[in-house]
């Protein structure tokens, strides 16, 4: 693997595959502090990835539509993702990923709900708009407790989470693609390297939501439980993380415990991204964005920001090159949810 740090220590490169995918590094501590509004008129907004010219695609979950919004809050329609249903609950196009490679391929990549399942596809974006569709991995079933994110990791390979559907067994099957984190090439093959073979990466989980990587490249993972604790889990290839055996800490032999816990009032995480030595959780019941310091593979105290005054929050993502987050309201209503910009200083 080689490590390459950018000009003022803003950013790591870590390559294995020959895609380098930027790790924000943490020279200086930050905290949120002043928001505001950077685009209105959306319904939930489910998924955000960068582009090179730092605007972001973001899907709706439920009207399957893929926006390119810019840094100065334009917004544009540049397609629909076909094949997609929405059959409540948890359903629609979950997330939208762009390829490390896209200046050479033009590649984006969805996670989205179909007739016979959730599946994984794969797009062109040319710049101005979606075209063309590949089906990449199937077999993931549907219904409540989806997950449904994917990114990009620093060794140039996709994950993706995926929930139990309803199905908790499923979650310690390891021949299950559900209640996993899964790893893929860039044609939704097994990724070198993968512990059994095949697609799982990890597993025993109940609705994995938020996943990113620190600045030493290390892998962190927001899950939502069931009824008692909500998770925040350090994420080892090959472990087990308890569900349905456990939700929230446990002490049975085989399971790996959460590096925090919530209670659902306070948490039910979804997105997650990492910046300046702390991850940054968007809360959806706990109506709030989380700050957890990291420090190696040990957390802090959390601390909780904008605490009910913007509603359910669904994604938290780190603006490339900026002391700045962008976050994405959830369910205010009907074309009521906003992207907004938290400042870190």
């Amino acid at each position: 693997m080689a490590a390459v740090t950018a000009a003022a220590g803003l950013l790591v490169s870590l390559t294995t595959t020959g895609h380098a995918v930027p790790v924000p590094s943490d020279p200086v501590a930050r905290v949120p502090s002043a928001i505001g509004s950077i685009s209105s008129g959306w319904n939930i907004p489910w998924g955000l990835s960068w582009l090179p010219d730092g605007s972001a695609l973001i899907n709706e979950r439920d009207s399957f539509q893929v926006f390119r919004l810019t840094r100065s809050g334009v917004k544009t329609k540049v397609g629909t993702v076909p094949n997609t249903v929405n059959t409540k609950p948890e359903s629609g196009l979950r997330s939208i990923t762009v390829s490390p490679n896209w200046s050479r391929d033009h590649f984006i990549y969805v996670y989205h709900a179909t007739t016979q399942g959730n599946r994984i596809a794969r797009m062109t974006y040319d710049g101005s708009r979606l075209s063309g569709y590949k089906t990449l991995v199937t077999g993931i079933k549907k219904g409540g407790k989806n997950g449904g994110r994917i990114k990009f990791g620093p060794d140039g390979y996709l994950y993706a989470t995926t929930g139990d559907a309803w199905t908790p067994g499923d979650a310690q099957d390891r021949n299950s693609l559900n209640g996993k984190i899964l790893r893929m090439t860039t044609d939704g093959k097994p990724a070198p390297g993968n512990p059994f073979g095949n697609l799982v990466y990890s597993y025993g989980h109940r609705n994995p939501q938020g996943i990113t990587w620190d600045a030493q490249g290390r892998l962190w993972e927001t899950e939502i439980g069931e009824k008692a604790y909500d998770e925040v889990n350090l994420i080892r290839p090959g472990t087990n993380y308890g569900w349905p055996i456990c939700e929230g800490a446990c002490s049975v032999a085989g399971m790996t415990n959460p590096k925090h816990q919530w209670r659902p009032a306070e948490g039910v995480p979804s997105g997650l991204t990492y910046a300046h030595g702390a991850l940054y959780v968007a809360a959806l019941r706990g109506q709030r964005l989380w700050r957890i310091p990291v420090t190696g593979t040990t957390v802090g105290t959390p601390v909780a920001f904008y605490t009910h005054t913007y509603g359910r929050m669904r994604l938290a993502e780190r603006v490339p090159g900026q002391n700045k987050l962008w976050i994405t309201t959830d369910r205010a209503g009907k074309n009521a949810d906003r992207v907004l910009q938290a400042e870190l200083s």
